[in-house]
Protein backbone atom coordinates (compact mmCIF):
# COMPACT_ATOMS: atom_id res chain seq x y z
CA UNK A 1 0.00 0.00 0.00
CA UNK A 2 1.29 3.25 -1.00
CA UNK A 3 2.58 6.67 1.03
CA UNK A 4 1.42 9.92 0.29
CA UNK A 5 4.80 11.99 1.07
CA UNK A 6 4.89 14.18 -1.94
CA UNK A 7 2.94 15.02 -4.66
CA UNK A 8 5.93 15.04 -7.05
CA UNK A 9 6.32 11.12 -5.89
CA UNK A 10 2.51 10.24 -7.14
CA UNK A 11 1.97 9.76 -10.67
CA UNK A 12 -0.29 12.39 -12.54
CA UNK A 13 -2.89 9.42 -13.69
CA UNK A 14 -3.03 8.07 -9.53
CA UNK A 15 -3.64 12.10 -8.49
CA UNK A 16 -6.23 12.50 -10.96
CA UNK A 17 -7.64 9.20 -9.41
CA UNK A 18 -7.75 10.97 -5.92
CA UNK A 19 -8.92 14.18 -7.59
CA UNK A 20 -12.13 12.46 -9.35
CA UNK A 21 -13.02 10.15 -6.01
CA UNK A 22 -12.65 13.13 -3.95
CA UNK A 23 -15.90 14.60 -5.96
CA UNK A 24 -18.13 11.28 -5.19
CA UNK A 25 -16.60 10.96 -1.59
CA UNK A 26 -18.04 14.57 -1.21
CA UNK A 27 -21.35 14.03 -3.13
CA UNK A 28 -21.71 10.52 -1.99
CA UNK A 29 -21.44 10.17 2.16
CA UNK A 30 -24.36 7.79 2.13
CA UNK A 31 -22.38 5.41 0.11
CA UNK A 32 -18.74 5.81 1.60
CA UNK A 33 -19.74 6.10 5.05
CA UNK A 34 -18.11 2.59 5.66
CA UNK A 35 -15.19 2.82 3.99
CA UNK A 36 -12.96 2.73 6.60
CA UNK A 37 -14.95 0.78 8.68
CA UNK A 38 -12.91 -0.88 11.23
CA UNK A 39 -9.43 0.68 10.79
CA UNK A 40 -7.78 2.92 12.92
CA UNK A 41 -5.79 6.00 12.03
CA UNK A 42 -3.30 7.61 14.08
CA UNK A 43 -3.19 11.50 13.81
CA UNK A 44 -0.13 12.29 15.11
CA UNK A 45 0.71 16.49 16.06
CA UNK A 46 4.06 17.93 16.39
CA UNK A 47 3.42 20.84 15.07
CA UNK A 48 0.20 22.90 16.18
CA UNK A 49 -2.95 22.66 13.54
CA UNK A 50 -6.52 23.77 13.41
CA UNK A 51 -6.99 22.59 9.79
CA UNK A 52 -5.39 19.73 9.69
CA UNK A 53 -6.76 18.18 12.94
CA UNK A 54 -10.05 18.65 12.39
CA UNK A 55 -9.96 18.17 8.51
CA UNK A 56 -8.67 14.54 9.29
CA UNK A 57 -10.35 13.92 12.46
CA UNK A 58 -13.57 14.27 10.76
CA UNK A 59 -13.12 12.79 7.89
CA UNK A 60 -11.85 9.63 9.08
CA UNK A 61 -15.26 9.60 11.27
CA UNK A 62 -17.34 10.31 8.33
CA UNK A 63 -15.93 7.27 6.37
CA UNK A 64 -16.68 4.75 9.60
CA UNK A 65 -12.92 4.70 11.44
CA UNK A 66 -11.37 5.44 14.33
CA UNK A 67 -9.09 8.54 14.69
CA UNK A 68 -6.54 7.85 17.28
CA UNK A 69 -5.28 12.18 18.01
CA UNK A 70 -1.47 11.75 19.17
CA UNK A 71 1.38 14.53 20.22
CA UNK A 72 4.71 14.29 20.26
CA UNK A 73 4.24 15.28 23.66
CA UNK A 74 2.14 12.36 24.63
CA UNK A 75 3.94 9.45 23.14
CA UNK A 76 7.21 8.08 24.09
CA UNK A 77 8.38 9.71 20.73
CA UNK A 78 8.71 13.04 22.18
CA UNK A 79 10.80 11.04 25.37
CA UNK A 80 13.78 9.75 23.28
CA UNK A 81 12.21 6.55 21.60
CA UNK A 82 13.43 6.01 18.25
CA UNK A 83 11.38 6.61 15.04
CA UNK A 84 12.24 2.92 14.40
CA UNK A 85 10.48 1.58 17.17
CA UNK A 86 7.75 4.07 17.04
CA UNK A 87 7.15 3.13 13.29
CA UNK A 88 7.09 -0.52 14.30
CA UNK A 89 4.78 -0.54 17.58
CA UNK A 90 1.91 2.35 15.37
CA UNK A 91 2.14 -0.97 12.05
CA UNK A 92 1.08 -3.49 15.05
CA UNK A 93 -1.88 -1.08 16.34
CA UNK A 94 -3.47 1.20 13.83
CA UNK A 95 -4.02 1.04 9.70
CA UNK A 96 -2.81 4.29 8.61
CA UNK A 97 -0.33 7.15 10.29
CA UNK A 98 -1.00 10.80 9.41
CA UNK A 99 1.91 12.65 10.72
CA UNK A 100 2.43 17.00 10.97
CA UNK A 101 5.70 17.50 12.02
CA UNK A 102 9.05 19.59 11.21
CA UNK A 103 11.86 17.87 9.52
CA UNK A 104 11.33 15.85 6.01
CA UNK A 105 13.74 12.91 7.45
CA UNK A 106 11.02 12.32 10.57
CA UNK A 107 8.22 11.82 7.74
CA UNK A 108 10.93 9.73 5.61
CA UNK A 109 12.28 7.93 8.71
CA UNK A 110 8.57 7.25 10.37
CA UNK A 111 7.56 5.90 6.16
CA UNK A 112 10.68 3.85 5.94
CA UNK A 113 10.47 1.49 8.79
CA UNK A 114 6.39 1.62 9.00
CA UNK A 115 4.38 -1.05 7.88
CA UNK A 116 1.53 0.97 7.02
CA UNK A 117 0.52 3.38 4.94
CA UNK A 118 2.11 7.34 5.90
CA UNK A 119 0.70 10.95 4.65
CA UNK A 120 2.25 13.98 4.90
CA UNK A 121 0.15 15.87 6.92
CA UNK A 122 2.71 18.99 6.64
CA UNK A 123 6.68 19.42 7.76
CA UNK A 124 8.79 22.27 6.69
CA UNK A 125 10.02 21.06 3.27
CA UNK A 126 6.40 20.83 1.64
CA UNK A 127 2.26 20.57 2.17
CA UNK A 128 1.18 18.02 -0.03
CA UNK A 129 -2.52 17.51 1.44
CA UNK A 130 -3.34 21.23 1.37
CA UNK A 131 -2.09 21.58 -2.72
CA UNK A 132 -4.63 18.71 -3.37
CA UNK A 133 -6.82 20.68 -2.22
CA UNK A 134 -6.40 23.69 -3.56
CA UNK A 135 -6.16 22.06 -7.34
CA UNK A 136 -9.52 20.07 -6.07
CA UNK A 137 -11.11 23.83 -5.36
CA UNK A 138 -10.02 25.59 -8.67
CA UNK A 139 -10.57 22.29 -11.04
CA UNK A 140 -14.49 22.69 -9.65
CA UNK A 141 -14.59 26.17 -10.39
CA UNK A 142 -12.91 27.22 -13.18
CA UNK A 143 -12.07 23.13 -14.73
CA UNK A 144 -8.63 21.86 -15.80
CA UNK A 145 -5.64 23.28 -14.47
CA UNK A 146 -3.50 22.17 -17.29
CA UNK A 147 -1.86 24.67 -19.42
CA UNK A 148 -3.45 27.55 -16.40
CA UNK A 149 -0.88 29.99 -14.63
CA UNK A 150 -0.41 29.91 -11.47
CA UNK A 151 0.96 33.05 -9.70
CA UNK A 152 2.68 32.92 -5.86
CA UNK A 153 3.42 36.25 -4.07
CA UNK A 154 5.77 36.53 -0.93
CA UNK A 155 7.82 33.37 0.13
CA UNK A 156 8.72 29.72 -1.16
CA UNK A 157 8.19 28.09 1.78
CA UNK A 158 6.98 24.59 1.85
CA UNK A 159 3.53 25.06 0.30
CA UNK A 160 4.86 27.23 -3.01
CA UNK A 161 7.12 24.17 -2.96
CA UNK A 162 4.20 21.37 -3.38
CA UNK A 163 2.26 24.19 -5.51
CA UNK A 164 5.91 23.55 -8.36
CA UNK A 165 5.49 19.70 -7.59
CA UNK A 166 1.93 20.07 -8.78
CA UNK A 167 2.84 21.96 -11.50
CA UNK A 168 4.80 19.54 -12.85
CA UNK A 169 2.30 16.53 -12.52
CA UNK A 170 -0.19 18.44 -13.39
CA UNK A 171 0.94 20.72 -16.34
CA UNK A 172 0.46 24.25 -15.33
CA UNK A 173 3.01 27.45 -15.20
CA UNK A 174 4.15 29.33 -11.99
CA UNK A 175 5.20 32.67 -11.91
CA UNK A 176 7.23 33.58 -8.54
CA UNK A 177 6.97 37.02 -7.57
CA UNK A 178 8.78 37.95 -4.19
CA UNK A 179 12.88 39.36 -3.09
CA UNK A 180 15.44 37.19 -4.38
CA UNK A 181 16.41 36.02 -0.57
CA UNK A 182 12.67 34.22 -0.60
CA UNK A 183 13.13 32.26 -3.51
CA UNK A 184 11.22 28.70 -3.50
CA UNK A 185 13.40 25.41 -3.45
CA UNK A 186 15.53 24.74 -6.92
CA UNK A 187 14.46 21.35 -5.85
CA UNK A 188 11.40 22.33 -6.78
CA UNK A 189 11.92 24.19 -9.66
CA UNK A 190 13.93 22.27 -11.07
CA UNK A 191 11.26 19.18 -11.01
CA UNK A 192 8.73 21.35 -12.25
CA UNK A 193 10.86 22.40 -15.35
CA UNK A 194 11.64 18.89 -15.69
CA UNK A 195 8.12 18.10 -16.50
CA UNK A 196 8.30 20.89 -18.91
CA UNK A 197 6.05 23.62 -17.75
CA UNK A 198 7.33 26.98 -17.18
CA UNK A 199 8.84 28.87 -13.63
CA UNK A 200 8.73 32.62 -13.86
CA UNK A 201 10.88 34.68 -11.23
CA UNK A 202 8.96 37.95 -12.03
CA UNK A 203 10.26 40.84 -9.33
CA UNK A 204 7.36 42.93 -10.15
CA UNK A 205 4.53 41.84 -8.49
CA UNK A 206 1.80 44.01 -11.08
CA UNK A 207 3.49 41.78 -14.18
CA UNK A 208 3.07 38.45 -12.04
CA UNK A 209 -0.27 38.42 -11.52
CA UNK A 210 -1.52 39.70 -14.89
CA UNK A 211 -1.28 36.92 -16.77
CA UNK A 212 -2.13 34.71 -13.57
CA UNK A 213 -6.21 32.59 -13.47
CA UNK A 214 -4.85 32.15 -9.64
CA UNK A 215 -3.23 34.37 -7.28
CA UNK A 216 -1.43 32.69 -4.11
CA UNK A 217 -0.01 33.74 -1.15
CA UNK A 218 1.10 32.61 2.70
CA UNK A 219 1.98 33.89 5.58
CA UNK A 220 5.95 35.68 5.70
CA UNK A 221 6.88 33.41 8.37
CA UNK A 222 6.28 30.02 9.77
CA UNK A 223 4.07 29.55 12.34
CA UNK A 224 7.49 28.40 15.16
CA UNK A 225 9.49 31.71 14.22
CA UNK A 226 9.31 34.68 16.02
CA UNK A 227 7.56 38.25 15.54
CA UNK A 228 10.85 39.87 15.62
CA UNK A 229 11.76 37.96 12.42
CA UNK A 230 8.47 38.96 11.07
CA UNK A 231 9.50 42.21 11.61
CA UNK A 232 12.56 41.88 10.25
CA UNK A 233 11.53 41.52 6.86
CA UNK A 234 8.04 43.35 6.75
CA UNK A 235 9.74 46.17 4.87
CA UNK A 236 10.98 43.32 2.32
CA UNK A 237 7.85 41.60 1.59
CA UNK A 238 5.37 44.39 1.88
CA UNK A 239 5.79 45.14 -1.83
CA UNK A 240 4.32 41.69 -2.21
CA UNK A 241 0.89 42.64 -0.04
CA UNK A 242 -1.89 40.89 -2.61
CA UNK A 243 -4.42 43.78 -1.92
CA UNK A 244 -7.35 45.44 -3.67
CA UNK A 245 -4.39 47.77 -5.76
CA UNK A 246 -2.67 44.09 -6.99
CA UNK A 247 -6.27 42.50 -7.28
CA UNK A 248 -7.00 45.49 -10.16
CA UNK A 249 -4.26 44.39 -12.44
CA UNK A 250 -5.58 40.89 -12.63
CA UNK A 251 -8.25 39.33 -14.56
CA UNK A 252 -11.47 39.57 -13.54
CA UNK A 253 -11.98 35.88 -12.91
CA UNK A 254 -8.67 35.02 -11.42
CA UNK A 255 -9.24 33.29 -8.23
CA UNK A 256 -7.39 34.13 -4.96
CA UNK A 257 -6.20 31.36 -2.75
CA UNK A 258 -4.32 31.18 0.94
CA UNK A 259 -3.78 27.98 2.96
CA UNK A 260 -4.47 29.86 6.22
CA UNK A 261 -4.01 30.46 8.57
CA UNK A 262 -3.68 33.96 7.25
CA UNK A 263 -2.05 37.10 9.12
CA UNK A 264 -4.83 40.02 7.49
CA UNK A 265 -3.33 43.35 6.50
CA UNK A 266 0.28 41.61 6.06
CA UNK A 267 0.63 39.40 3.24
CA UNK A 268 -3.27 39.99 2.29
CA UNK A 269 -5.73 42.52 3.12
CA UNK A 270 -9.07 41.97 4.79
CA UNK A 271 -10.53 43.15 1.81
CA UNK A 272 -9.11 40.42 -0.94
CA UNK A 273 -9.46 37.78 1.45
CA UNK A 274 -13.21 38.58 2.08
CA UNK A 275 -13.43 39.59 -1.22
CA UNK A 276 -15.40 38.15 -4.46
CA UNK A 277 -12.15 36.08 -5.58
CA UNK A 278 -11.40 34.71 -2.98
CA UNK A 279 -11.97 31.29 -2.58
CA UNK A 280 -9.94 30.30 0.90
CA UNK A 281 -12.62 29.04 2.49
CA UNK A 282 -14.00 26.49 0.02
CA UNK A 283 -10.17 25.18 -0.18
CA UNK A 284 -10.41 24.80 3.42
CA UNK A 285 -13.43 22.73 3.16
CA UNK A 286 -11.86 20.89 0.39
CA UNK A 287 -9.19 19.49 2.58
CA UNK A 288 -11.66 17.42 4.31
CA UNK A 289 -12.72 15.79 0.92
CA UNK A 290 -9.21 15.69 -0.66
CA UNK A 291 -8.00 13.89 2.35
CA UNK A 292 -10.68 11.27 2.52
CA UNK A 293 -9.96 10.34 -0.97
CA UNK A 294 -5.82 9.91 -0.05
CA UNK A 295 -6.66 7.67 2.84
CA UNK A 296 -9.19 5.66 0.87
CA UNK A 297 -6.01 5.81 -1.75
CA UNK A 298 -3.13 4.64 0.71
CA UNK A 299 -5.05 2.07 1.72
CA UNK A 300 -6.65 0.34 -1.20
CA UNK A 301 -10.42 1.74 -0.94
CA UNK A 302 -10.91 4.38 -3.52
CA UNK A 303 -15.00 3.56 -4.51
CA UNK A 304 -14.85 4.35 -8.14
Amino acid sequence: MPDFLEISEVSPNELECILRNTAFIRNSANRTSDLLADKSVALIFEKPSTRTRLSFEVGVRQLGGTPIVLSSSEMQLGRGESIHDTAKVLSRFVDLIMIRTFADRTLRELAEFADIPVINGLTDKSHPCQIMGDIFTFQELRGNIAGRTVAWLGTGNNVCTSFLHAAGQMGFNLIFSGPGQFNPSEDAVAFAIGKGVSVDFEPDPIAAVATADLIVTDTWVSMHESVLEREKIWDTLMLYQVNTELMSHARPDALFMHCLPAHREEEVTSEVMDGPQSVVFDEAENRLHVQKSIMCWCLGLLPV
